[in-house]
């Protein structure tokens, strides 16, 4: 990577740090979501607990989807996102500078957070390292495919009710393969098998999102 990506990855950051309303309401969505959960299936330890891994990853995925509808689209009304254009970055690297802003500053808190929505809906705490492993690459994966779907979304009326529509059925496996990888930490089973899964569809977003989303802003 180039001087001008990390430039922008830092411009990205230092925005989210003056303006943290998008990080703070991700992170209380998930644990919000965490805590009103044992009211709607009943407060009993094992129900909790067989439910918890699939839970944990629709509320957290659900959380990251937050601030993606805004990822281009302040960029784009002030004109900086033409600009930024102009610069001499690839597109691509501007959709992979923007993918990897919104992992550090939703991704990160969420998966730190995770350890407070893992107790309160009764996860066994052998569970949470494969929780955690779960939900930072699954949170990955999500970064890459929204920033595609943000560009691809961007300019359209009622983008940001398009984008979940676009985004979240591609993110199906990530949640069968990380609460499969939770349950059999929870169960004393070995959860590397499901992460690697999960790490192989990151490998796989890694080059094509960015290429789709850069491919996206052009037309734009």
């Amino acid at each position: 990577m180039s001087g001008p990506w990390f430039a922008l990855l830092g411009r990205e950051l230092r925005l989210a740090l003056r303006h943290p309303a998008d990080t703070l309401a991700a992170v209380m969505f998930f644990v919000l979501v965490a805590a009103l959960f044992p009211f709607g299936v009943g407060p009993a330890p094992e129900t909790l607990a067989r439910l918890a891994p699939g839970a944990l990853l629709a509320a957290a995925l659900l959380a990251a989807l937050l601030p993606l509808d805004r990822m281009f689209g302040a960029d784009a009304e002030d004109g900086t996102l033409d600009q930024l254009l102009l610069s001499g970055l690839a597109p691509a690297a501007l959709a992979l500078a923007k993918a990897a802003a919104h992992w550090l500053t939703t991704g990160l808190p969420l998966l730190l957070a995770t350890p407070v929505a893992a107790a309160m809906l009764n996860l066994p705490v052998e569970a949470w390292p494969a929780a955690m492993a779960a939900l930072g690459l699954a949170a990955g994966f999500l970064s890459l495919l929204g920033t595609a779907g943000a560009a691809l979304t961007l300019g359209a009326r009622r983008g940001g009710v398009l984008l979940p529509l676009l985004v979240l059925p591609l993110a199906i496996p990530c949640i069968i393969f990380g609460a499969a990888g939770i349950e059999a930490a929870a169960a004393g089973l070995a959860a590397r098998p499901y992460l690697l899964l999960l790490a192989a569809l990151l490998a796989g977003a890694l080059p094509l999102a960015p290429i789709a989303a850069g491919a996206a802003l052009r037309t734009e």
